[in-house]
């Protein structure tokens, strides 16, 4: 039941994103034309407290001046996780130069493997100037639950033995918060870097 809501507001997303094509910047009270969906004023997402690849604690007000992306996956994941990540990596690349201007930041649904150093090795593996964020599992299930993004272990099949072997259903797309830490737009998955380098560009 869970994961058919999941898809069902996922899918009332995408039919709001088609519908975007001029709507107000509640910021700046001008007309800003996105093709992802407007979340502007939620009452939610409003941040997190975990720590980086590199064992630093990171909160969402360390990133305030740049537009921060926020995905959730897990480094095992066999679809769309990386397809998520490289894509990121293709719209850093067609901003240029304001690409530093973005941080993109993955957070692990999955930290009982994925490890700080496997984070390490897998996120920036993707772009350098990624950072991948992880807590305890406490502390994942409340960032999960204070963005809205449902996840659920899948026992692998087969083997007794396959006690780690599972994978994780889970929300699909990204959170893009603006230079002042307020939550703007929900990216839609596999849309292709030109649409996301459009809007955050009218956010830059």
């Amino acid at each position: 039941m869970k994961r058919l809501l999941t898809i069902l507001i996922l899918a009332a997303a995408t039919v709001l994103a088609a519908g975007c094509d001029k709507i107000a910047d509640r910021a700046g009270g001008k007309t800003a034309a996105f093709n992802n969906v407007d979340v502007t004023g939620l009452d939610y997402a409003k941040g997190f407290s975990l720590v980086d690849h590199t064992g630093k604690p990171r909160t969402l007000q360390d990133f305030r001046g740049k537009l921060v992306v926020l995905f959730f996956g897990y480094t095992q994941c066999p679809d769309v996780c990386p397809t998520t990540m490289a894509e990121m990596a293709a719209v850093l690349k067609e901003l240029g130069p304001a690409a530093d201007e973005v941080q993109v930041l993955f957070v692990t649904l999955d930290p009982e493997r994925d490890t700080q150093e496997l984070l390490a090795s897998y996120v920036p593996a993707f772009d350098k100037r990624f950072l991948g964020l992880r807590g305890s599992l406490e502390d994942t299930a409340r960032t999960a639950k204070e963005f809205k993004v449902f996840f659920s272990k899948v026992p692998g099949a087969g083997s007794e033995n396959s006690a780690g072997s599972y994978t994780i259903d889970h929300t699909a797309g990204s959170y893009v918060f603006d230079r002042e830490g307020k939550v703007r737009l929900f990216l839609r998955h596999g849309q292709g870097p030109a649409p996301i380098a459009h809007d955050l560009r009218q956010l830059l």
